[in-house]
């Protein structure tokens, strides 16, 4: 069995994921299964998938349900529930991993712990810039500077998040400028199977992107008695461009509804299934 499981939420960004599992065949860290939670895409990302079980080492199944929308929380339960490992990694269809991604989160995992990785938010320049043969010679994992540049270009063109690419390897350095607590981004993020059966998964009352899957995630695992780690500067991950996704107003309502509550277990997740 492997030693942990990467769970990775796409919709039809078959360019993008082609890119993402090149990246996992290049992980320093190979034990682990990649599970595809593919909310309704169209038939590209099978076949994307199955061109790499014939022809990678990469050890990777295929979830897809029926586009109805965005329930993207539902294929994430569906995914858990198949994972065969007692670990999760949660990695959204639109990143891309450092090689030392899988790496970090396996290193620092611990019992009762939540892991929060970073996010650099490449501008859509640097997003094209990125190939097969960047990955392989890791020159995505570079090119630092250049992004500092491109975050002094237009507000709506530019690189952000820059300092979250620095990698640290040093745990001792990393604490020295870690001043800010943990804050879960769905996108890169990692914890025990069991944590996540605790508080019976994604809630599936979120039909919008946004909140869902890393706020109420957030909350309704710290009410659950989670402890949270930051992984920023060492897992990390490197986010496509595309424009800037609006938050559903509804979950807006729905998240207050369950702040107030303080209930850490959702009635509409994975137990139904």
């Amino acid at each position: 069995m492997s030693k942990l499981s990467l769970i990775i939420s796409v919709y039809n960004k078959i360019h993008e994921l082609g890119l993402i599992l090149s990246a996992l065949e290049h992980q320093s860290f190979h034990d682990f299964e990649v599970i595809v939670a593919d909310d309704g895409s169209g038939p590209g990302i099978k076949d994307l998938v199955n061109l790499k079980k014939k022809n990678s080492k990469l050890k990777i199944s295929h979830l897809w349900q029926k586009d109805s929308g965005f329930r993207k929380n539902r294929i994430l339960n569906k995914a858990i529930t198949e994972a065969g490992t007692k670990y999760l990694v949660f990695l959204d269809g639109d990143c891309l991993p450092h090689s030392d991604f899988i790496f970090q989160h396996y290193k620092n995992h611990s019992a009762n712990h939540v892991l929060c990785g970073s996010r650099v938010n490449l501008s859509k320049r640097l997003s094209k810039q990125i190939t097969i043969e960047a990955i392989q010679s890791k020159e995505y994992e570079g090119g630092t500077f250049e992004r500092i540049l491109d975050s002094f270009r237009d507000k709506n063109a530019r690189s952000t998040n820059i300092e979250e690419g620095f990698y640290i390897e040093s745990d001792l350095i990393s604490s020295l400028i870690r001043r800010k607590k943990p804050r879960l981004l769905g996108c890169n993020f990692s914890l025990p199977k069991e944590l996540l059966l605790k508080i019976n998964g994604f809630d599936e009352n979120y039909t919008g992107p946004g909140i869902g899957e890393d706020s109420d995630i957030e909350f309704r695992l710290k009410h659950a008695g989670a402890r949270f780690k930051s992984v920023r500067n060492k897992a990390i991950a490197y986010h496509f461009y595309h424009p800037q996704t609006k938050e559903s107003q509804s979950n807006q309502r729905y998240f207050e509804s369950v702040r107030l509550s303080k209930e850490f277990v959702c009635k509409n997740g994975i137990n139904k299934l």
